[in-house]
């Protein structure tokens, strides 16, 4: 790839959602490596004024290193698309989709991409009784990075039915998705757009310590540990490849995405299921596309300006 004439980027990080943290961690360090690379940078951390301090800053293209909402949802991406501004990463219409697991599985099932069943509850109806058979999975419909996830076992010490006062994501959100738990191996693919097509660069096996691949383990250090790649037979780690490239393709997605897999090696091919594609993966010293990225011989300044590029790439300014 032949390197981009200095840019001036400004960088949209933090914000109010509960992933404004590591957002500032993403934000800083695509800041640091474009900086690096000759880019001008404005570091932005999102307010209510955010569209007049993006007008007077006046730049290139926008590098989006918001997570949640309103950052990752279309709010963001439909502001931008308004005021005319070039911007990392996904559209508005597929970061609709995209931040909602009930939409995604409409959209992307139909193509051939296996996800767990389940249906949507409310909190209300938990309290009656298990909408699905134990064990299962509760998450919001609208939240990234495995916020506020809890999974419901026969011994859990929720109650049965839960109890009001049991501490979960009932207690913070109204709405819910409850899947069936699939047992078995943590893995994801992350893909890049490059301005030969899009590429899966392969795939992880996240091994955790103890419970599940939640925030905590995704964002603290030693709590987790990424092998790459993955030890896991080819043709599972072709379709882990073909699924993520398939999802991205189908939602729309730009610039990066990565797709997590629960995998029941004793299924086989039957027991790989797509849990969600992220529209915006963390940018993190820890988070897993820079990660697979270098292992690919892409480092991280490098692929910061992949992203760019391929914004630019769209906007028609290249």
């Amino acid at each position: 790839m032949a390197r981009l004439a200095p840019l001036h980027v400004l960088v949209l990080m933090g914000g109010w959602a509960n992933e404004r943290e590591v957002s500032l961690m993403s934000g800083n360090g695509v800041a640091d490596a474009l900086e690096s690379m000759g880019h001008r940078v404005t570091r932005l951390d999102m307010d209510r004024q955010v569209a007049a301090r993006i007008a007077e800053a006046a730049p290139d293209v926008v590098f989006n290193a918001l997570h949640g909402v309103p950052g990752e949802d279309g709010t963001v991406q439909g502001m931008l698309d308004l005021m005319g501004v070039p911007y990392t990463h996904s559209g508005l219409a597929t970061s609709v989709v995209a931040i909602d697991k009930e939409l995604t599985k409409q959209a992307l099932v139909p193509h051939g991409v296996p996800m767990p069943g389940g249906r949507i509850v409310s909190s209300e109806e938990l309290y009656q009784g298990d909408p699905i058979a134990r064990p299962y999975v509760l998450k919001p419909v609208n939240e990234g990075s495995s916020v506020g996830v809890a999974i419901v076992t026969a011994d859990s010490n929720v109650g049965n039915p839960i109890a009001r006062d049991a501490t979960g994501p009932w207690q913070q959100f109204d709405r819910l998705l409850a899947e069936p738990y699939i047992r078995g191996r943590e893995l994801t693919a992350a893909v890049i757009d490059t301005d030969a097509g899009v590429q899966a660069l392969g795939v992880t096996e996240l091994i955790i310590d103890t419970g599940f691949y939640d925030f905590e383990h995704k964002y603290t250090a030693g709590k987790t540990t990424h092998v790459f790649p993955a030890d896991i037979p080819d043709t599972i780690a072709a379709l882990c490849r073909h699924y993520a490239v398939r999802a991205h393709k189908v939602l729309g997605c730009h610039g990066t995405s990565r797709t997590d897999f629960r995998w029941d090696d004793s299924q086989g091919e039957d027991g790989l299921f797509v849990l969600e594609t992220n529209t915006q993966p963390g940018m993190t010293p820890l988070s897993l596309v820079p990660e697979q990225a270098r292992h690919c011989g892409i480092d991280y300044p490098a692929l910061c300006e992949m992203i760019v590029e391929d914004a630019l790439r769209r906007a028609g300014k290249l």
